[in-house]
């Protein structure tokens, strides 16, 4: 098992490109397919711990399911992950992570913070 993980959408180009730039560096990590496999509240509570930022900051906010779940500027943290776990979608993409630190690969080089 790879000691990084990323939460990857092969749709988005910040994600493949962050993909990418992990493995020129010669790590391939385990890939989770989050929109295939959806995070349960708790799963998205322990890797928002992790990145050491907040909900907010965290939830993609132009997406439609954002105001379709309720979502506004002020939502609680609680309602932006119980609706980022109904709608992954509102994931902000990629997060990489090794051990108990993780980034948001936008931009891509963010990744290079994990190395040793």
């Amino acid at each position: 098992m790879s000691q990084y993980l990323i939460y990857h959408n092969p749709r988005c180009s910040k994600s493949r490109a962050t993909l990418a730039l992990l493995r020129e560096h010669g790590v391939e990590p385990e890939i989770v397919l989050y929109l295939q496999q959806p995070l349960s509240v708790a799963a998205l509570k322990r890797l928002l711990g992790k990145l050491g930022i907040t909900a907010a900051e965290w939830v993609r906010h132009g997406e439609p399911e954002f105001k379709a779940a309720g979502l506004q500027a002020g939502s609680s943290a609680v309602q932006i992950l119980n609706a980022m776990a109904a709608h992954p979608k509102l994931i902000e993409r990629p997060v990489v992570v090794r051990g108990e630190r993780a980034v948001l690969g936008r931009p891509p080089e963010n990744v290079l913070g994990l190395f040793d």
